[in-house]
C-alpha cells in the first residue's frame, strides 16, 4: 500500500525519501464529499486557535499588575509565563496521540472546557501558587486542544482551493495571535484589571463549545490500540526538561547547574524517546511522520521562524514602554500592523498563490521579507520615530510571517494517514512552541549580554544615567535583531533546499493508513 507525501508522489509504506513522480496508471483515492458545514467548523476551530495563541502573550502586559496584586517576588513572577509554556510544550505530543485514540472532536471539546475552567480559576487566584497552578492547567488543556483543532482542520477541507483558504485563516491566527494578545492584554489591564486577561478566555471558549457539536465532524481515525506510556514519559519528560532549562538560562546563566542539568537530561530523554519510538508497537510519534523530507523541512522552517520572530514582541514591548514611554494600550495598538500584515500575507496572498505555487517559494520569500524587517529594527535608536522605522518593519515582518506560516501548516499536515493526523498536528505545534521558548530565551540572553558590554565600555562612574541605560538597552536589542535576521535567512535557505514539491492536488485528503 502506498501513501501520498506533500510533494504528491507515491511512497512505499516503509520510510523513504524517493522523489519520483506518481505512476500514470495509479488510481487516485476517492474524494470524500465536502462537509456542508465546513466553514462554520472553521469558525469554531479558529476561535479555539485564537484563544490558545492569544493566551501565550495576553498575560505579559498584565503581569506587573498581577505581581503587585498577589505579592509575587521578582524571582517567582516568571512562573506565570513558564508554567504555561512548560505544560503546553511538554504535553503536546501526548495530547496529539490522545486525540487520535479517543477522537479529535471529543478531545477538542474536552480541551475547550478544561481551558475555560482553568482560565476562570486563574482569574480568581487568591495567591501566586493558585495562579501558577491555573496557568499550568491552561497549558495542559491547550496541549489537548491545539493538535485536535489542527487535525480537524486538515481532515475537514479536501478541496485544494478551500484548503488553502482555511489554512490561510489558521496561519493568520497562528502568527497574529501573539500580537493580538498584547493588544487585548493592554486594553483589559488599563480599563478593567489584570484578572480579565484570564477571564476573557471563558466567553471565547463557551462560544466555541456551543458550535462544536453542531459543526465539527470527526473523520474516522484510530479508535483502537493503547497509549504508549513509556514514550509519553520519555517524550514529555524530555520536552519539559528542555523548556525548563531554557527558561532558567536568562536569570541563572548558561553555566548554572540549574540550567545544564535539565538541558542534558532533556537531550538524553529525547534520544531515548527516538530510540523507543523505533521499537514500540504503538508509538506515541510514528517516525514515518518526521522522516518525510518535505514535512521535516516544513517543521524546521517553522521552528527557525518562531525562534527568529518571538524576540520582536519582547524587545519591542520594552522599547515602546521604557524608551519611548508608551502606556499599555498604546503599546498594544502599536502591534496592530504586524497582525494586519500576517492576515494579509496569509489569507490574501499565500492562500491565493499556494494552489499554483511551490510552497518553498512562499516560505523562502516570506522569510526574506521578515529578515528585512528585522534588519530595519536593528537600526533603532533612542530617538527613532515609530512611523518612520517601527511601522515599516512591522509590516514587513507581518507579511513575511503570513507568507510563511500558511504554507507551512498546509504542507506539514498534507498526506498524513487519518490515524496519525492528531500527532502530526501536535508535532507542528510542539516545534512552534519550542521555537518560541528557545527564541525568547536565546535572544534575551544575547540582548542582555550586549547591553552589559555596552554599559561596561561607556559608563565611567559608579552609576549610569537614564539616557545611557536606554542607549545600552537599545544597543542590546539591535544586536539581538541582527541575530534574528540571520535565523530567518537560515529558515529561508532550509525551506528552499528541502520543501521541493508543490502542494498536491489531494492534499486535503487523508492518506491511507
Amino acid at each position: 500500500m502506498s501513501k501520498k507525501r506533500p510533494g504528491g508522489e507515491s511512497l512505499p509504506s516503509a520510510p523513504s525519501t524517493a522523489t519520483g513522480p506518481s505512476p500514470d496508471h495509479e488510481v487516485p483515492a476517492a474524494t470524500p464529499a465536502p462537509d456542508p458545514k465546513r466553514w462554520w467548523a472553521l469558525a469554531v476551530i479558529a476561535l479555539a486557535q485564537l484563544m490558545v495563541i492569544l493566551d501565550g502573550t495576553v498575560v505579559n502586559i498584565a503581569l506587573p499588575s498581577a505581581q503587585r496584586a498577589l505579592g509575587m517576588s521578582d524571582a517567582d513572577r516568571q512562573w506565570v509565563i513558564t508554567a504555561y509554556t512548560l505544560a503546553f510544550g511538554g504535553l503536546l505530543l501526548l495530547g496529539g496521540r490522545i486525540a487520535d485514540l479517543v477522537g479529535r472532536k471529543r478531545t477538542f471539546v474536552i480541551g475547550l472546557a478544561g481551558f475555560a475552567a482553568a482560565s476562570a480559576l486563574g482569574g480568581a487566584a487568591a495567591g501566586p501558587g493558585m495562579l501558577f497552578a491555573a496557568r499550568a492547567l491552561q497549558g495542559a488543556f491547550a496541549a489537548v486542544l491545539a493538535p485536535s483543532a489542527l487535525s480537524l482542520l486538515a481532515t475537514t477541507f479536501t478541496d485544494p482551493k478551500e484548503r488553502a483558504r482555511a489554512f490561510g485563516v489558521y496561519g493568520a491566527l497562528a502568527g497574529g495571535g501573539s500580537a493580538v494578545g498584547l493588544i487585548v492584554g493592554g486594553l483589559l489591564t488599563e480599563y478593567l484589571n489584570w484578572r480579565w486577561s484570564l477571564y476573557v478566555n471563558v466567553p471565547i471558549a463557551l462560544a466555541a463549545l456551543l458550535g462544536a457539536p453542531a459543526f465539527l465532524r470527526d473523520r474516522s481515525g484510530r479508535r483502537s490500540g493503547h497509549l504508549d506510556v513509556p514514550g509519553a514519559l520519555l517524550g514529555c519528560g524530555g520536552l519539559v526538561a528542555l523548556v525548563y532549562g531554557f527558561s532558567e538560562a536568562e536569570p541563572r546563566g548558561w553555566s548554572s547547574p540549574s540550567v545544564l542539568t535539565p538541558l542534558v537530561a532533556g537531550v538524553v530523554l529525547l534520544a531515548a524517546f527516538v530510540w523507543w519510538q523505533s521499537r514500540a508497537a504503538s508509538p506515541l510519534l510514528p517516525l514515518r511522520i518526521v522522516r518525510d523530507r518535505v514535512r521535516a523541512g516544513s517543521l524546521a522552517t517553522m521552528g527557525l521562524a518562531t525562534i527568529g520572530m518571538f524576540g520582536v514582541f519582547l524587545f519591542l514591548t520594552y522599547y515602546l514602554q521604557v524608551v519611548l514611554g508608551y502606556p499599555p494600550v498604546r503599546t498594544g495598538l502599536a502591534f496592530v500592523p504586524i497582525s494586519a500584515g500576517i492576515v494579509i500575507g496569509a489569507t490574501q496572498i499565500a492562500a491565493r498563490l499556494l494552489p499554483r505555487t511551490a510552497p518553498r517559494t512562499l516560505m523562502s520569500s516570506g522569510m526574506v521579507l521578515a529578515a528585512a524587517g528585522m534588519v530595519l529594527l536593528s537600526s533603532l535608536t533612542v530617538h527613532t520615530q515609530y512611523v518612520t522605522h517601527v511601522l515599516p518593519a512591522l509590516l514587513l515582518l507581518g507579511l513575511g510571517m503570513g507568507l510563511t506560516f500558511m504554507p507551512v501548516y498546509a504542507t506539514a499536515t498534507a498526506g498524513v494517514p487519518a490515524q496519525d493526523a492528531g500527532v502530526a498536528s501536535a508535532v507542528l505545534n510542539t516545534v512552534q512552541q519550542m521555537g518560541a521558548s528557545l527564541g525568547t530565551v536565546l535572544l534575551n540572553t544575547i540582548a542582555t549580554s550586549a547591553t552589559g558590554r555596552y554599559l561596561h565600555s561607556h559608563v565611567r562612574g559608579p552609576d549610569a544615567d537614564g539616557a545611557t541605560l536606554d542607549q545600552g538597552m537599545v544597543h542590546g536589542f539591535s544586536v539581538a535583531y541582527r541575530c534574528s535576521a540571520g535565523v530567518l535567512l537560515l529558515a529561508a535557505l532550509v525551506a528552499g533546499l528541502t520543501v521541493w514539491h508543490r502542494t498536491p492536488k489531494d492534499a486535503g485528503h487523508d492518506a491511507p493508513a
